[in-house]
């Protein structure tokens, strides 16, 4: 079995070597880095971008908080006119209440729950009634907005399934549908926030995985369809930057777990008992606290993606372990991977 610990970033081993040490017969193999142009932070090198900015419109859903608050800000820095999406406007929630004390003509807070279709549809006529020229359609669309659980597959109710799915894969649908005509007249641009784990599974996640996956199908399917229309479609993979957007605090993984065990079918709870469930809220817990806490790769990766004249179909903004676990998990056989990484 081959393992490795990786100290430094990926992006200062290549050129150089890289040992491994077999356990099971104590070999050493040594792994050459090479590379021109890949870096696993999402800090690609930027081709000629499009001008001017300032004259283009982008929609950001999910900017309550997270990336879609540090991504809306920083694209009305650059110039964009901006129309952040936020689920709490209606209740004055903090971020939206940061965001409109800009007090800028650029950036505009929209209340947009990407569920409801009435909201959805009252921000593209919101857009187009803002926009100079509505026949010279709108930039740009980042569907940002998403939900994120855990709990293993006999843990997890229906209505949690149908829950995250109506928001990360429904609403990006809903969105896209609803802004397509706008963005084809620009021939813009269509960035979808994914996951590294809607490329690769993870045990405890499925009702997450399941929709990133479909965002990732979703994604593809458009690009293709786009592709002659000249609107371009781009995938963001974001790895484990569960610290810095505040997806989960140790009282909601708690409040989850207890809501979670309570509703558990009896025979559930008896076959599997509380100590396993509890071992894998514990797991839950480290993982959560392990993440990134500098979501500027996130940031520059979708910059990128609405800037530059040849944007990259997927972008992998996570750091060295988990792109080297993706490649593993979606390269080579899964009995390999699954020996390395689940058993």
């Amino acid at each position: 079995m081959l393992t490795t610990r990786l100290s430094r970033p990926l992006s200062q081993l290549l050129g150089s070597t890289l040992s491994f040490h077999e356990r099971d017969n104590g070999t050493r193999r040594t792994l050459l880095f090479y590379s021109a142009s890949f870096d696993p932070a999402g800090r690609r090198t930027y081709a000629d971008s499009v001008n001017p900015a300032g004259s283009k419109a982008v929609l950001v859903t999910g900017c309550d908080s997270g990336f879609g608050f540090s991504l809306a800000k920083h694209l009305h820095s650059k110039g964009f006119l901006v129309f952040a999406g936020c689920l709490m406007k209606d209740k004055g929630d903090d971020g939206v209440k940061e965001l409109d004390s800009l007090k800028s003509d650029r950036l505009r807070t929209i209340q947009l729950n990407v569920c409801k279709s009435e909201e959805v549809e009252k921000a593209v006529e919101t857009v187009r009634s803002s926009l100079g020229d509505p026949e010279k359609g709108m930039w740009g669309l980042v569907n940002n907005a998403g939900i994120s659980t855990f709990g293993e597959v006999e843990f997890t109710s229906m209505e949690t399934y149908k829950e995250v799915a109506e928001v990360n894969l429904w609403g990006t649908v809903r969105m896209t549908k609803s802004f397509l005509p706008l963005i084809r007249r620009a021939k813009g641009r269509v960035v979808n926030i994914s996951s590294m784990l809607g490329r690769m599974a993870n045990p405890a996640r499925s009702p997450y995985c399941i929709t990133k996956f479909g965002v990732e199908a979703f994604s593809d399917c458009l690009r293709y369809e786009m592709h002659s229309l000249g609107v371009k479609v781009s995938v963001v993979e974001p790895g484990n930057f569960i610290a810095a957007t505040s997806l989960y605090s140790p009282e909601r993984i708690q409040a989850i777990a207890n809501k979670m065990w309570d509703e558990l079918p009896e025979v559930v709870r008896k076959d599997y008992g509380r100590k396993y469930f509890d071992e894998k809220i514990a797991k839950m817990e480290t993982y959560c606290n392990s993440g990134s806490t500098d979501t500027s790769p996130v940031i520059n990766a979708v910059t990128h993606a609405l800037t530059a004249s040849t944007p990259y179909t997927r972008y992998h903004p996570m750091d060295y372990y988990w792109w080297l676990r993706m490649q593993i998990m979606t390269h080579l056989p899964g009995a390999v991977s699954d020996k390395i990484y689940i058993h």
